[in-house]
């Protein structure tokens, strides 16, 4: 009786420690300052993480020659080819930055109609995960879903050979736009640890969508939130 006690008194203290939940093992492959050093070559194979049937991922394919989309195991990556968006939704590609989890089931929270800018959401996402029980010493992913005011976005297709890399000029190679008044599910990763890895130096997130109609997909440069919108986390 005494060692079962035992053995219920460690469950009862593990249990009360803050351990990252199994839903938090985000991985990650590259680093967007070694991307920004000029180093463009792959990291990972897709190719490696096809059987996984509940992946989320985002990142950009080797060499910069487009963005990549992973939403419950589909792929809906983005290249540049003749000026236009086109489509990949094989695994055969590799990845020089590619960010990814396995998520089997998801928790939705109402965003409030006074969360229009990126920087409130970045605290948003931040207070409800927090609330949620996320630990704040991993990072996690997350899904916004509902119609945006606007998105402004790029597909990247970096110029072979240019070695000076710079924010701006990720986002004006290739092709970009605004959509406004579109519904659009987004995929993002949240940490406070991994700024110029796979984050960008001045956010605590990163973010990629795909439009309803699977129309446009690629990475998220800015955002205005519209009404009845949604962000998922993780079940615990």
């Amino acid at each position: 009786m005494k060692k079962i006690r035992s053995i219920v008194l460690a469950g009862l203290i593990v249990a009360g420690c803050t351990i990252a939940p199994k839903t938090q093992n985000v991985k990650f492959s590259g680093a967007l300052r070694t991307m920004m050093s000029g180093n463009l070559e792959a990291t990972i194979s897709l190719d490696s993480l096809s059987r996984k049937s509940h992946l989320y991922a985002l990142g950009a394919f080797e060499n910069l020659k487009g963005e990549i989309q992973i939403f419950d195991g589909e792929a809906f990556n983005t290249s540049v080819d003749s000026n236009e968006v086109s489509f990949d939704r094989s695994f055969n590609e590799k990845a020089a930055l590619l960010v990814y989890a396995e998520v089997t089931s998801w928790q939705s929270k109402a965003i409030p109609t006074e969360i229009n800018t990126l920087n409130e959401l970045e605290e948003f996402i931040e207070k409800r995960a927090k609330q949620s029980g996320l630990s704040m010493e991993k990072p996690f992913p997350f899904l916004i879903t509902g119609k945006v005011d606007s998105l402004q976005w790029h597909v990247i297709d970096w110029v072979e050979g240019d070695t000076l890399h710079t924010h701006q000029k990720h986002q004006e190679s290739g092709l970009n736009g605004t959509l406004k008044d579109r519904d659009i599910e987004i995929i993002g990763f949240f940490s406070k640890s991994h700024k110029a890895v796979f984050t960008h130096h001045t956010r605590f997130v990163h973010m990629h969508f795909k439009d309803k109609y699977e129309e446009i997909a690629g990475h998220v440069d800015e955002l205005r939130l519209g009404s009845n919108m949604e962000l998922k986390l993780p079940k615990i």
